[in-house]
């Protein structure tokens, strides 16, 4: 299984971004699909999760500014972050929980894209 992220790039505080992260390969279904961040010198942190059924969860953090969503045909997940702030500056990492067959499954991680807001 792998995840491949994109979509980050550079902007300007209060601009907006969309990250997209994809799951192929040996894919018997695709459980909770999540982002995380890491900022530099700082641990990885959840930013947000959607479940299949479309529930979803953020950080208070990024209440009211992300918005994350997922596209179940295409083992998809999107991160649509607005008013972005610099303390926002960070590598996303795309998350999904896969199960490759009826008995496995396993967390899987993308590459990571990077995301730089300046003030």
């Amino acid at each position: 299984v792998q995840l491949q992220a994109s979509g980050g790039g550079l902007v300007q505080a209060g601009g907006s971004l969309k990250l997209s992260c994809t799951a192929s390969g040996g894919i018997y279904r695709v459980g909770i699909m999540a982002w995380y961040r890491q900022a530099p010198g700082k641990q990885r942190e959840l930013v947000a999760t959607v479940t299949g059924g479309g529930r979803t969860n953020f950080a208070d953090s990024v209440k009211g500014r992300f918005t994350i969503s997922r596209d179940n045909a295409k083992n998809s997940v999107y991160l649509q972050m607005s008013s972005l702030i610099p303390e926002d500056t960070a590598i996303y990492y795309c998350n999904a929980d896969v199960a490759t067959s009826f008995w496995g499954r396993n967390a899987y991680w993308g590459q990571g894209t990077k995301v730089t807001v300046s003030s």
